[in-house]
């Protein structure tokens, strides 16, 4: 399978180790844990990249990277409609942060299948760096350069 990811720096293009929302947290998690952010497709992708940014601090590129999940569909999980928390799109929703560290320190999904909260009917993909054999299962196969239009951030 495969899932698309979008980093702001080429230094980034080679890191799966979940070490920004680790640093940072997320949506779906809270700082202190390892978690990759992935989509389904390039598209949503990038539209995901680009909620972040307002217009004055926007990059002129990104990258986005391809990356194939050599597991089978018993090592990722979808989440099913009534165990999304309650307001679970709204920004900082602590049960959506709860949620996916428990997920993640379950360490018995190698991804987490989620609705985007930016366009609900296409999904993300939590991916569990420190699931066992994660680095045997998940491979970068391409990197490429992405110019931001800037029409998308006004």
């Amino acid at each position: 399978m495969l899932v698309y990811r979008i980093v702001k720096t080429k230094k980034r293009t080679t890191d799966l180790s979940g070490m920004g929302a680790f640093k940072e947290g997320g949506r779906w998690n809270n700082p202190g844990t390892y978690m990759l952010y992935a989509a389904e497709n390039s598209s949503l992708a990038y539209l995901e990249s680009l909620v972040h940014f307002e217009p004055e601090n926007a990059p002129p590129n990104l990258y986005i990277i391809t990356i194939d999940i050599k597991a089978d569909d018993s090592l990722i999980y979808t989440l099913p409609p009534n165990a999304y928390p309650q307001n679970w799109q709204q920004i900082g929703n602590l049960s959506n942060k709860n949620l996916g560290d428990k997920l993640m320190d379950e360490q018995e999904f190698i991804a987490i299948k989620i609705k985007s909260a930016v366009n609900t009917l296409e999904y993300n993909y939590l991916l569990n760096p420190l699931f066992p054999r994660f680095h045997d299962l998940v491979k970068i196969i391409a990197v490429e350069e992405l110019p931001v239009d800037a029409r998308l951030v006004r």
